[in-house]
């Protein structure tokens, strides 16, 4: 006999905790099912760990920079058992707060891993459940290539569960986590290289970012190589080796990482059994209110394909939970101007449009500022990173449809950027705005003079 539940998560990750949450403080008896600890990928091996590390690397390229300040400290080194045991003891203790969270909730917390037996019920193990509403937040699981020698490698996985610092790595991919990766250990000292197929790092981002983000990493150290199609990894006494589809080989790594982005975790669910429509990379095609194919399942997160970002599957899980169960049946989450943020060193981030996709949408009433420049935080180091920032904006009334940003504090001032790009803010808006000085987001409201691309008219 299977027990019933208005609303059962799968997934105790971001999505799946978010709509529980919702749906229990919403008086409605909700089960979430999760094989591993609560949080997913975001608190165990993802966004939490990477921003605690990120921040250790922030504080060793501090003392690097200090003593041209006067500042009398030099580099020890880096004490790596110290930085992870820390860690992993901060991320215990949210995976702690989510137990706790969801007991005083009344979620019933179900072990395992679920598989669809028709519409409304699933199987963990060998007990059934049912619920008139089922939602599918399993979020993704790191890619491995199938080529020779791939089991070389480690993914994202892997690293967090690294006990030594590793002294050369290879990185495969020039996407979010290969950049923040590659930034985390290049700060720690490790020698890093970085590959990627593309022509540019980050190819979905706006090219001022791309390019100003591949030549700070290279001034740190950074070794780079776009346009590298790799075939397999080998191992010699020298070490592991990356061999290009060309004949390139890159040799004498001690780590290679797969960086080549996430598949959704939906392989194991059986879903044809409830007649989910799924695509063939995985992908669970939904409606703008969450809906998949199949009246009462809902599917929202990474296994979507739309923003595989945390707050995005957050704010769809809350939604969702409120248009079920609070009455609110017109709430839906606007994919529109989602701001993201990639925590390089240093930070970048954007909301809205690009520049291409941008002329592409609103052709020759487009109007373009940019500027770059070394921020105060470098002024008396011999050598500094550089901010870069660019506007974007269409129409005659110049309405702001996309911010782009790369330089220190870029993750924090973004979010505020992104509310007046979300409420419709013009260039006039933002001119009107009194600057803080002295300071890097001053430039956001004092860009003057619009970028002149060749053939445009003044």
């Amino acid at each position: 006999m299977s027990q019933h539940f208005d609303l059962i998560a799968i997934g105790g990750g971001s999505g799946g905790l978010a709509v529980a949450e919702k749906a229990a403080q919403f008086g409605q008896r909700v089960a979430i099912v999760e094989g591993g600890k609560l949080g997913g990928t975001c608190v165990n091996a993802g966004c939490v760990p990477k921003k605690v590390m990120w921040y250790a690397a922030h504080l060793a390229e501090a003392v690097a920079d200090a003593p041209d300040f006067g500042v009398r400290a030099s580099a020890q080194g880096l004490d790596w058992k110290t930085l992870i045991d820390g860690r992993n003891g901060y991320v215990a203790k949210i995976n702690s707060y989510w137990d706790g969270y969801v007991e005083r909730l009344g979620i019933t917390r179900i072990d395992g891993y679920a598989r669809f037996v028709d519409a409304h019920t699933i199987a963990v193990g060998d007990q059934h459940y049912s619920a008139d509403h089922i939602v599918i937040a399993t979020g993704g699981r790191p890619i491995v290539p199938g080529m020779p020698g791939n089991e070389l490698g480690i993914t994202s996985d892997g690293f967090f569960a690294l006990e030594e610092q590793p002294k050369r790595v290879a990185i495969i991919g020039g996407g979010y986590i290969g950049v923040e990766l590659a930034g985390v250990l290049r700060a720690f000292g490790t020698e890093v290289t970085i590959v990627a197929l593309e022509d540019r790092l980050l190819w979905l981002f706006d090219p001022l970012i791309s390019a100003t983000l591949e030549a700070n990493m290279k001034a740190a150290g950074t070794d780079i190589h776009l346009e590298f199609e790799v075939a397999g990894l080998e191992r010699e006494p020298s070490g592991l080796v990356l061999a290009a589809s060309d004949g390139q080989r890159l040799t004498g790594f001690d780590q290679v990482i797969w960086a080549v982005g996430r598949a959704p975790n939906t392989r194991m669910l059986d879903l044809e059994a409830a007649g989910v429509e799924v695509k063939p990379n995985g992908i669970v095609p939904t409606d703008a209110y969450q809906n998949t194919n199949v009246p009462g399942i809902h599917a929202l997160g990474d296994i979507t394909g739309r923003d595989p970002l945390t707050p995005v599957a957050i704010a769809a899980g809350r939604r969702l939970a409120e248009r079920l169960f609070n009455g609110k049946s017109d709430l839906k989450l606007d994919y529109d101007n989602i701001p993201t943020v990639v925590f390089a060193h240093p930070a970048l981030g954007k909301v809205g449009l690009t520049e291409p996709e941008a002329r592409e949408r609103y052709g020759d009433v487009l109007t373009v500022y940019e500027t770059s420049f070394t921020p105060m935080r470098y002024a008396l180091n011999a050598h500094g990173p550089q901010t870069a920032m660019k506007l974007v904006c269409a129409g005659p009334q110049e309405r702001v449809v996309g911010i782009h940003l790369i330089g220190d504090g870029v993750d924090e001032m973004l979010q505020g950027f992104a509310v007046a790009v979300k409420m419709g803010a013009t260039k006039a808006d933002l001119d009107n705005t009194v600057a803080i000085h002295p300071g890097s987001a001053e430039e956001l409201v004092t860009m003057k003079e619009p970028v002149r691309r060749p053939g445009e008219q003044p």
